[in-house]
């Protein structure tokens, strides 16, 4: 496990150990990517796009259709009050 400290600016130092795994160097560029429960994952942005394929992945959750994931979105939207497809200004629940 690695530990960081952030300074005033909002920086922070990764670890050596980490930028050589992740291949980092001066001016390279990373991506953060939100996992849900306060959890990221940190890529290099130096990989192909294919890297990211199965990062979403959890093989603990349960296994859905197509037909269930279509009624979640739809209950989503639903739920969060917009109308409609799109979600201009007017549709953004207050």
């Amino acid at each position: 496990m690695f530990t960081a400290t952030m300074t005033s600016k909002g920086q922070l130092t990764i670890p050596k150990e980490m930028r050589t795994d992740l291949n980092l160097t001066t001016g390279s560029k990373v991506t953060f990517i939100r996992l849900g429960n306060g959890q990221y994952r940190i890529l290099p942005q130096t990989r192909n796009v294919m890297d990211l394929a199965g990062i979403l992945h959890n093989p603990d959750g349960p296994v859905l259709t197509l037909e269930a994931i279509e009624e979640s979105i739809q209950e989503g939207w639903a739920e969060s009050g917009l109308r409609g497809s799109s979600a201009n200004e007017s549709d953004q629940p207050q």
